[in-house]
């Protein structure tokens, strides 16, 4: 049976638009770990302190935050494909203000609005979501998610070679140059989604999430250096539970909010946001640990004394592993839905730190295990927005994934400080350089183990879906779409497909989208501009209507489960949108 989307000249288009989205996430990935390799010579390369150097990443990590779920929000709203280059094209902005300078401030501005391109991995997803037929859906949604960890794993060696043979500044051009091929790829290759949320966007929900946000990452990522138990840390984090809570009763009373708080209390959509930190945690600590191994000295006893290059080398598989287990995920969460695949890949990660304990005297141990973990990782992440995915209206998608990727984030942020801690407190001072431990690197393995366990115990709580063994009625003409209606038990909608002018539109597409993104129904509207389309249950459900002439339309409409039809006349813009 053929499947078709909602947009025909995006059917045509696919092709190319997955590949040209996985490559925009690589780019945001690539930006994320360009300084890995110059981690330790930042302070003597911007002529200041340690602790200030430390903001060079911070700064990123913090406005990736805010700006995840916000761009997320604006792309349901105004165009998931315009926000996507817009957090490109500031991203760009943000590597040539780093690239022309060397001292802390501008660099820490650059770097600010580089983290603005993080908002790019849920608006990729989103526009898979709305262009993409349900049997590719799984496969390209796990390759975009993959992305992070792929664009991670390959820029580690590569921005190693860079910064050990050429200038450091190298590094922000080679990153704006990727942005502004992944920008031009998109905008010859990627159209525009015709769906979008009602309602205005939520300025004062975005300004107190992002105020919440800071205020709470930040002393996660500064406890170190201030203290755990300083007045500063802790009245940061007081301030935080303040301002969320607040923000979050604000949520509630808003007409069209940034994050619908109600659907993200649903249990799929809660556990699954929690398990996501949980897999943010266990993807970061092999990601801190493994480098630090492989280019400790010998002569510590248990060092590698490998080069900065061969390191990222070793640690390259991992995001290689994750990009070739997006296929793989797409067949198992076909099979067996994508709960039971992220119960798998979290048992994959748990073999892999448990199995890394003892892997840790050669650097071809340290290739098996980042192999493993990427594996298991990729398979979770792969799961992580299917779920989301099929537990939202369409008309959420960006804002719930983009939900879903600050938790990822706070996952990857709580890492970074408590192995940072655990390694800082179990270090040997040679010299007055902290050395650290085998002891401090088994510690941070069995903290991943732990945070796997706890994965697991909320995935195992998660709903368990089969994917649907009986196919759903498709309607491609009138007589289809009578033989639909006779079939499904609840009548649908019907109405009439009308120009600008209020003239009916003859031969128009109408399909019915379900809460899932997937397609219900489809017809053709009849010379007076009529089309009836049965529903399988009730819900929300999206109307999405084209016609040669006429710009498409995507209409919300909801179905109360009863046996009358829903009456939904559909006004097609008088002008034709290019695709």
């Amino acid at each position: 049976m053929s499947h078709t989307t909602t947009d025909e000249s995006v059917r045509g288009a696919s092709g190319t638009t997955v590949p040209v989205l996985a490559f925009a996430g690589i780019v945001v990935a690539v930006m994320q770990t360009l300084l890995v390799p110059v981690i330790k010579d930042l302070p003597q390369l911007l002529a200041t302190s340690p602790s200030n150097a430390t903001w060079v990443l911070t700064s990123t990590l913090l406005s990736g935050a805010v700006a995840t779920p916000i761009m997320g929000r604006l792309g349901d709203l105004y165009g998931k494909r315009r926000m996507l280059v817009t957090s490109l094209a500031v991203m760009v902005v943000g590597a040539l203000v780093s690239a022309f300078t060397d001292a802390l401030l501008p660099m820490i501005v650059g770097r600010t609005l580089q983290g603005f391109a993080m908002g790019a991995i849920p608006l990729g997803i989103g526009l898979m979501r709305d262009m993409l037929p349900r049997e590719r859906l799984g496969s390209a949604m796990a390759l975009m998610s993959s992305s992070i960890g792929v664009g991670g794993g390959l820029a580690l060696p590569a921005a190693a070679l860079v910064a050990q043979h050429a200038d450091w500044h190298a590094l922000f051009y080679g990153s704006a140059g990727l942005g502004v091929l992944a920008i031009a790829l998109t905008l010859l290759v990627v159209p525009e989604s015709p769906l979008r949320a009602k309602g205005t966007f939520d300025l004062p929900g975005a300004l107190g999430l992002s105020a919440g946000l800071v205020l709470f990452l930040l002393p996660i990522t500064k406890g170190s250096d201030w203290g755990w138990s300083s007045p500063t840390t802790l009245g940061l984090f007081a301030a935080a539970a303040v301002v969320l809570g607040l923000w979050g009763l604000m949520e509630l009373r808003v007409a069209a909010p940034l994050v619908d708080l109600r659907t993200t209390a649903r249990r799929e959509v809660l556990l699954t946001n929690l398990a996501s930190i949980m897999v943010g945690v266990s993807f970061y600590v092999v990601s801190l640990v493994l480098p630090q191994l492989l280019q400790l000295p010998t002569a510590t006893g248990y060092g590698l004394g490998q080069s900065m290059v061969v390191a990222g080398l070793c640690v390259a598989p991992l995001g290689l592993t994750m990009m070739f287990t997006a296929p793989v995920y797409a067949r198992l969460s076909a099979r067996y839905g994508p709960r039971t695949t992220l119960i798998i890949g979290l048992l994959v990660i748990a073999v892999g730190y448990g199995g890394g304990l003892g892997l840790m005297s050669a650097a071809w141990q340290t290739i098996v295990t980042s192999v493993l973990l990427g594996a298991g990782i990729g398979l979770a992440y792969s799961s992580l927005p299917a779920l989301i995915v099929g537990a939202v209206p369409a008309s959420e998608t960006g804002a719930a994934n983009g939900l879903n990727t600050l938790m990822r984030s706070i996952g990857t942020s709580v890492s970074s400080a408590v192995i940072g801690m655990v390694l800082a407190d179990t270090a040997h001072d040679v010299g007055g350089v902290a050395v650290p431990t085998m002891h401090g690197f088994r510690v941070s393995f069995l903290i991943a183990t732990g945070a796997v366990a706890v994965g697991l115990v909320l995935a195992f709580f998660l709903p368990s879906r089969r994917p649907a063994t009986r196919p759903r009625l498709r309607a491609s003409s009138e007589e289809d779409a009578n033989l639909a209606r006779a079939e499904e038990a609840l009548a649908g909608f019907r109405g009439r497909v009308l120009a600008a002018d209020g003239s009916p539109v003859a031969r128009a597409k109408v399909t019915l989208i379900d809460r899932h993104g997937r397609q219900a129904g489809a017809t053709l509207s009849a010379p007076d501009g009529s089309y009836a389309l049965a529903v399988p249950a009730e819900g929300p459900y999206v109307l999405a209507a084209r016609a040669a002439g006429h710009g498409p339309l995507a209409h919300a409409a909801s179905h109360p489960g009863e046996r009358r039809p829903v009456d939904v006349d559909l006004a097609l813009p008088g002008e034709t949108v290019p695709a």
